[in-house]
């Protein structure tokens, strides 16, 4: 993608490549990139978000080929949707599902950080290059790309969004200039495939890059319009297709069930970007919304260093923009504005100050954590200000900047970098077991599938079942996942009261009963001469036909 590279440019390259995978393999150690090695990813600390991505690929990887390729109805029974909903990278995913037999691999995650990294440092290299041929400039410029808390935070806990290297293509697309000989399909290729890649990976990242896309075509006219105004929008919607995204008939705002709030709760502060958090060892804590991501839109003292040497820069050597970026601007100014969302804060003092439609809401609800739609705008007023140096002060001397800015980034965010490798550090090598009771191994010899009731998304205890339910084989509807159809789960939980109730139960099932009610009903109903209710490792169990001779599993 972008300009053509000297045939003496590759070491940069490469060295910029191998300062990202140096990020990866420093926080998270070289265990971690062993597909083996699963344990790191459940041990707990890395929050709900690994173990999600894990259980949905140990139950794909397991079951047949189904249409869509990405369907994956046992990691949620009436619930399941997709392998795109366990939030499992579906791109790796589906090719490793496809080489089952040929390569067995437990987990991506790490081999896939790894890459994020090299992609991160190459393709931040490339865009430097953009504003400077100097070595020194562009791998250290790569590297204050790759060292950045809105990709480190990522990769320690909701892995698929370290796909940020996507930001990175869809911005030297968007900058890089039409050559004269440039044929007007291969642009559109190129962002065919970039865009349908990142279906697979991410819908937020794909609602990153789609505007991006936008810009790009609004800035190269007419040339090639019609090909690919089709060609770009159906490259995605089979990429979507492949990995299940259209089984899900509603909601995808979030719904009931994830208790996580709308659009506007996961708002970026006007600040963010100089909150040092828990990231800085420099700068202070500021006041934020209070949300999740609140922190992980800081800079780095490095990087803002770098903001501040640039418009200084600007202002010594002023540079208007190119009239063909302003489309690229009007995106980046459009994702901000969503990012921002009507509830405006600074240091997290504020609220809202527009009031907007609930159809408008229940829409942007979809990409509630709207802190995140930021992220191009970030990179891209780091890129400028290096863009500005360049031309103020020449590409060497932008290099020995970089790289004091590089250092300074670094000694600031050891704290952060820190708390990250301590997340991972001693994690054991296998898979930790969450539940002890002799029960267990021998109901999963009597039982097909496994039910929690009352069903719904991260239930009460649905990790521990749903790790004992997939290390059996068996099919569960104790899930977390991404989106849950709220109607399909109101459905199944009216389903499975009216079975309790009735004591007519579904052959070869086990019932994990989460709350009193659900407990009540099955000792009102359930025949103790034949059924066994139970409490194993805290957990309410109705085990139905357990005293029976022949097992239950049928």
């Amino acid at each position: 993608m972008g300009g053509r590279e000297g045939r003496g440019d590759w070491p940069g390259g490469v060295m910029a490549a191998l300062l990202g995978a140096a990020l990866v393999v420093g926080v998270f150690g070289l265990a971690a990139l062993n597909p083996w090695n699963q344990g790191w990813l459940l041990a707990g600390p890395l929050g709900p978000d690994p173990v999600q991505l894990w259980l949905g690929w140990s139950y794909f990887r397991a079951s047949p080929w189904l249409l869509p390729p990405g369907a994956n109805p046992a990691y949620g029974m009436e619930l399941g949707t997709a392998i795109y909903f366990a939030d499992a990278i579906p791109l790796l995913a589906l090719a490793f599902k496809a080489l089952r037999g040929v390569l067995e691999v437990p987990q991506y995650v790490g081999p896939w950080l790894l890459a994020c990294g090299l992609l991160q440092g190459y393709l931040g290299w490339r865009l430097v290059g953009l504003a400077t041929r100097d070595p020194l400039a562009r791998v250290c410029g790569a590297g204050l790309l790759v060292l950045q808390p809105m990709l480190v935070n990522r990769m320690a806990g909701h892995t698929p969004l370290a796909g940020q290297w996507t930001l990175l293509a869809a911005l030297l697309l968007a900058c890089t200039p039409v050559e004269a000989r440039e044929r007007p399909w291969r642009r559109g290729l190129l962002w065919a495939l970039l865009l349908a890649t990142t279906s697979l990976i991410h819908a937020y990242l794909l609602a990153m890059a789609g505007p991006l896309w936008a810009a790009d075509r609004l800035r190269r006219g007419r040339p090639g319009l019609l090909p690919e105004v089709l060609a770009v929008p159906g490259a995605v919607a089979a990429a979507l297709w492949a990995g299940g995204f259209f089984l899900l008939r509603g909601g995808h705002d979030g719904g009931p069930g994830h208790d996580l709030g709308g659009y506007g709760t996961w708002n970026f502060d006007l600040l963010a970007f100089f909150d040092g958090g828990l990231w800085s060892g420099l700068l202070p804590d500021l006041p934020d919304p209070g949300h999740w991501e609140a922190g992980s839109s800081y800079l780095g003292l490095g990087g803002l260093l770098l903001l501040a040497i640039g418009l200084l820069a600007l202002v010594q050597r002023p540079r208007p923009i190119p009239r063909r970026l302003w489309p690229l601007l009007a995106a980046l100014l459009g994702l901000l504005a969503f990012a921002i969302t009507p509830r405006v804060t600074i240091g997290g003092a504020g609220g809202t100050i527009l009031a907007l439609p609930d159809r408008v809401l229940a829409v942007a609800g979809a990409l509630r954590n709207a802190e995140r739609m930021v992220w191009p705008l970030a990179y891209a007023l780091l890129l400028g200000a290096m863009a500005a140096m360049a031309h103020r002060w020449g590409g060497r001397r932008t290099g020995w900047v970089l790289l004091a800015l590089l250092a300074v980034q670094a000694v600031d965010l050891r704290p952060g970098l820190a708390r990250r490798h301590a997340l991972v550090a001693g994690a054991p090598a296998g898979v930790p077991p969450r539940l002890f009771d002799p029960f267990w191994d021998e109901a999963a010899g009597r039982y097909a599938r496994v039910r929690a009731a009352p069903a719904g998304n991260m239930g009460e205890g649905w990790e521990s079942i749903a790790r004992f339910a997939a290390s059996h084989g068996m099919p569960t509807d104790s899930i977390y996942m991404a989106r849950v159809d709220a109607a399909a789960a109101a459905a199944l939980r009216d389903k499975v009261a009216d079975i309790l109730r009735s004591g007519r139960y579904e052959p070869g099932t086990l019932y994990v009963l989460r709350d009193a009610e659900s407990l009540a009903l099955a000792r009102a109903a359930a025949d103790p001469r034949r059924d066994r209710i139970l409490q194993a490792d805290g957990y309410w169990v109705l085990a139905p036909g357990w005293h029976d001779r022949s097992p239950a599993g049928g």
